[in-house]
């Protein structure tokens, strides 16, 4: 199984989760909104409010897949995500050792 993580702008999320959910055996996805900023600024802060504020709001997705899916979904993210411009986001995908499903069975008094 792989982890395939993404940030991405938050304007590309609508259009993603519509692909993806296009894909047959689409396991899901977890997003969170988060903000960042790049390593190469072309623009130094000159205050505390500047560094407080100097960041970019993105969403982070999050989706376990199989292996044989990875790739597929990874395109599919770069393809929609993309603009051309810098802060497109990022996409990386890591091995998952192991990954299960919590349940709650109906009926049952165990925890």
């Amino acid at each position: 199984m792989k982890e395939i993580l993404a940030v991405i702008r938050p304007q590309k999320l609508p259009r993603l989760r519509e692909v993806l959910r296009a894909i047959p055996g689409f396991p899901g996805m977890t997003i969170t909104k988060v903000a960042g900023c790049g390593a190469t600024a072309r623009h130094t802060p000159h205050s505390i409010k500047e560094v407080l504020t100097d960041f970019t709001d993105k969403v982070r997705i999050e989706i376990i897949a199989p292996d044989e899916m990875a790739d597929v979904l990874v395109d599919h993210i770069v393809q929609v995500a993309s603009t051309g411009q810098t802060g497109d986001g990022l996409v990386w995908v890591t091995e998952i050792q192991r990954a299960v499903f919590i349940r709650k069975t109906i009926g049952s008094d165990s925890i």
